[in-house]
């Protein structure tokens, strides 16, 4: 070995092997992405536990029944408003159609036509035209048309009595009024004969002397019986009671009236005009006939009479609904209010009573959303609870009204579902609150408390 070869010192040697069993260092673009990351000092994060909606159902179900008797307490108020509000809409409806039958029986299948009138000087109004004598004939094809007959109040007559012989101590009575009519008018009025009968076609183009007494009339002229031909007096005229008048659908003032053919009294009393001409129509044809009749009385001055015709009865069924649905649902909206207030005051207790419970479930890792969704089902299915114990009581209690008053029910197929849906909006309004204030409650306080 020579002497220009030295030995590495033992400095050197200790150098080499440490940077021998050093790592190599990566380059700076490999260092940016292999860089790791920080250790948390407070430990590694737990994922929050999750509660699935089947569980909350689960748990929400079983608040819900725990207490039974509150449970009822509670829904009286749901019950009630919802009850109030099925049977708001089914009694309106069923109202609507009970006065609508009504109206169509009568109001609704009569058309009156009457001759025009102007202002005479005074003031007075006077006829402008004149009723046909031949009127019914002339309508009596029109579509629509049932039966006509003409009327006439007879002005002229003073005195009707069922005696001739005048007693001057007697007290003075107002005699009932004399009408005319045709023969079509018990059918036009929808009227009944309570004893006796009407004068027919016969009779009027005969001219005789018969009458048909009203039932008021009969009784204020002593009439009670037509079977042995009793007569009446009419301008020292005797004229025969064939019938008297029992009912009318129409015309009330008739009961009170002595009714003559319309021959008998233009030939025997007077009478120069008729006062109007009633007519009988089929429901739904009133604008029609109310059209069409005065052309068919005179084609060259239609307009020279007064047609009353029915009104829509839609409108009236529209407006008795509207009536009636105001008060109701007035009463449903106030029990409605009380129902959610019930609910509301039942669910804040409930949450002081299960602070415990409810510190419990936080800390075992419940969230917060978790803890209201509870009490939010739990307000949820309490008002739908009450929306289906509601919905039967508001249809018993229709069909129990309707089964006394001896009406038709009726109710509208969205009438149920409407109930149950309000019943679980109530529920949910009232329960807003409190299941925010379950979720706010701290779980060591909680805890705590418990």
């Amino acid at each position: 070995m020579t002497s220009d070869t030295k030995r590495p010192s033992r400095r050197s040697r200790k150098r080499e092997t440490a940077a021998d069993d050093a790592p190599k260092q990566p380059g700076r673009l490999r260092s940016f992405f292999t860089r790791k990351r920080k250790a948390d000092p407070s430990g590694p994060k737990v994922a929050p536990a999750t509660v699935s909606w089947r569980d909350l159902f689960r748990e929400s179900l079983e608040g819900v029944g725990a207490r039974p008797s509150r449970l009822l307490i509670t829904l009286a108020g749901t019950v009630l408003g919802i009850a109030s509000l099925v049977a708001t809409i089914g009694f309106a409806q069923t109202a609507g159609g009970q006065i609508a039958q009504q109206f169509d029986a009568l109001a609704a299948t009569r058309v009156t036509v009457e001759p025009g009138t102007a202002k005479a000087a005074g003031g007075k109004e006077r006829s402008t035209s004149r009723l046909p004598w031949d009127a019914v004939d002339r309508v009596s094809t029109l579509a629509g048309v049932e039966h006509s007959a003409l009327y006439a109040k007879v002005e002229s007559v003073k005195d009707v009595t069922t005696v001739q012989v005048n007693d001057p101590s007697a007290a003075a009575k107002a005699p009932p009024p004399v009408v005319a009519a045709s023969p079509e008018l018990l059918d036009t009025v929808a009227g009944t004969i309570g004893m006796g009968r009407f004068f027919d076609a016969g009779h009027d183009e005969r001219r005789d002397r018969v009458v048909v007494l009203g039932k008021e009339a009969a009784e204020r002229l002593g009439v009670n019986r037509v079977t042995g031909q009793p007569a009446i007096f009419i301008e020292d005229r005797a004229y025969t009671v064939i019938g008297i008048l029992d009912k009318v659908g129409t015309r009330n003032t008739l009961l009170d009236s002595v009714i003559v053919p319309v021959s008998t009294a233009r030939g025997e009393l007077g009478l120069t005009a008729a006062t109007s001409l009633d007519i009988r129509i089929a429901v739904g044809a009133g604008e029609v006939v109310a059209r069409q009749a005065p052309i068919a009385l005179d084609p060259n001055a239609p307009d020279a009479f007064k047609v009353a015709a029915p009104s829509n009865s839609n409108s009236l069924r529209e407006g008795v609904e509207a009536d009636v649905n105001v008060l109701f649902l007035a009463i449903g909206i106030v029990a409605l209010i009380g129902g959610g207030i019930g609910i509301a005051s039942v669910t804040l207790m409930s949450v002081s009573e299960r602070r415990g419970e409810i510190g419990l479930r936080r800390a075992l890792g419940a969230r917060t959303r978790d803890i209201a969704r509870q009490f939010m089902i739990e307000s949820v299915a309490t008002g739908v609870l009450g929306g289906l114990m509601g919905v039967v009581v508001g249809l018993f209690a229709l069909i129990g009204v309707c089964l006394v008053q001896q009406w038709t029910p009726v109710i509208a197929p969205w009438a149920a579902p409407l109930g149950v849906a309000v019943g679980a909006l109530v529920g949910l309004a009232a329960g807003s609150y409190p299941a925010v204030k379950a979720a706010r409650i701290d779980p060591v306080d909680a805890l705590r408390d418990a």
